[in-house]
């Protein structure tokens, strides 16, 4: 495999420290935030989709680049490759990177492995360069890369047709679990509609379990008839993994829907049989995104939900942030939503050190205390364990402004990640059609 590792340029480092970017000096309802806005990216579109904190202090994004200029550099073709970069903590770049083959790769999640390196789960739709082998259109691809920025290893996981991973999670025994959309249509007789007279809309859950090097272990699919996206996992304390996503379908492993697509969590065992599932929502659209757990042995979900009826016992707008809490067994403890009057959704949800939650995403309303710089501006929250708002802020330019993870640093700082495509009001630059998007809250 060529070796794409390099060091950014001193323009890059110092775009990327405290001395630069837009500080935005807030005072968000209960605290006192100073936050600091940079972009990154060049001529085309760049998108950082994932941030984990790190074992030194820094914290890693993930996501995607077009671009070959600009910061983004080692890189010849305009095609997406997996994007990678370590920052530390007060944003200064360490190394960054990129992997891929010739045609479209993107990375949707990364973690940090227990011996120090990197796992990183996305897509490909390549079969040269980085990309050893793809079975169809669309596969997953999950590489291993070094602390310092090397590949170590790849895999993919795939059918004919277009297959991509979500989330994935290392697990206590050793290996990974991967999780994402297998298409059903193109694969061959997998997944839950596996008749031909069946015929199905979009995709199931799929969950693959490998060993430490990538190989599998075991395959499984769990949906319906129509479309089942996950987007969330986690490992209990009984080693089982709770998955949480949203569905539209009322048949096969789907035994309660609430009225189109409803967030659709299911528990499995570590050998991937299917414990248990449920479905909460109203009848119009409401869609999980990711899951954590709570410091009482419970867990929590978010989203955002179009309904206003069932489960979702009050709407502002025409999309909400929607939470919900569960116990073990699956039954609802209590649900919020959070929003004004126009679309405001959530992205990610993660534990923060004094037992509260952070959550990225974005928000379009001018009402119930959020403002607006024009069309979709990133959100920022910080809800406590009973899913109180303890502070919001929105942050964007004239145009749109994503957020898509967020993620408390061991200094307490929050680095939330996303895309931009905004070069005015609180966002200081735009290289491209997207730049990267990096927030850090004080």
């Amino acid at each position: 495999m060529k070796n794409y590792w390099l060091i950014f340029s001193c323009f890059f480092i110092l775009s990327c420290s405290n001395s630069d970017g837009i500080y935005i000096n807030t005072n968000t309802q209960q605290n006192n935030t100073s936050t600091i806005v940079n972009t990154f990216g060049g001529s085309k579109n760049d998108t950082f989709y994932s941030v984990e904190k790190t074992s030194d202090g820094g914290y890693v994004a993930a996501g995607f680049t077009q671009s070959n200029n600009g910061d983004i550099t080692n890189k010849t073709n305009e095609s997406f490759n997996f994007w990678v970069a370590k920052f530390s903590s007060e944003n200064i770049v360490e190394w960054q990177n990129n992997f891929g083959g010739s045609n479209d790769d993107r990375a949707a999640d990364i973690i940090q492995t227990s011996d120090g390196n990197f796992a990183i789960l996305g897509y490909t739709r390549s079969s040269d360069l980085n990309v050893s082998v793809n079975a169809g259109s669309q596969d997953f691809w999950l590489i291993k890369i070094s602390n310092t920025g090397n590949l170590l290893w790849e895999k993919t996981y795939g059918f004919s047709g277009a297959d991509y991973g979500t989330t994935l999670l290392e697990t206590k025994n050793g290996g990974f679990l991967l999780i994402g959309t297998l298409d059903i249509t193109a694969s061959g007789g997998q997944g839950n509609s596996k008749r031909n007279e069946i015929k199905h809309a979009g995709g199931d859950y799929w969950a693959i379990k490998t060993d430490t090097s990538g190989n599998l272990e075991w395959s499984k699919y769990f949906g319906g008839s129509f479309t089942d996206i996950p987007l969330g996992v986690l490992e209990t304390e009984e080693n089982d993994f709770i998955i949480a996503g949203s569905s539209d379908s009322n048949d096969f492993n789907i035994s309660n829907n609430k009225g189109t697509y409803d967030f659709w969590l299911i528990k499995i065992s570590n050998t991937g049989n299917l414990l248990w599932e449920k479905s909460f929502g109203g009848t119009e659209i409401d869609e999980a995104r990711a899951i954590s757990t709570t410091n009482d042995g419970n867990f929590i979900v978010v989203g955002d939900t179009r309904s206003s009826n069932n489960d979702v016992a009050t709407n502002a707008g025409a999309a909400d942030v929607w939470i919900i809490k569960f116990s073990k067994e699956g039954n609802l403890i209590w649900e919020k939503t959070i929003g004004g009057s126009s679309f405001d959704v959530a992205r990610s949800i993660s534990k923060t050190q004094d037992n509260s939650f952070v959550i990225a995403g974005s928000s379009r309303s001018l009402n119930n205390g959020f403002s607006n710089n024009g069309e979709n501006d990133a959100l920022v929250l910080k809800i406590n364990s009973e899913g109180k708002v303890l502070w919001k802020q929105t942050i964007g330019g004239a145009k749109i402004d994503f957020l898509y993870d967020a993620v408390e640093l061991n200094n307490k700082s929050i680095i939330a990640v996303g895309e931009s495509s905004s070069a005015d009001f609180d966002i200081p630059e735009n290289k491209g059609f997207t730049d990267a998007l990096i927030i850090q809250i004080k």
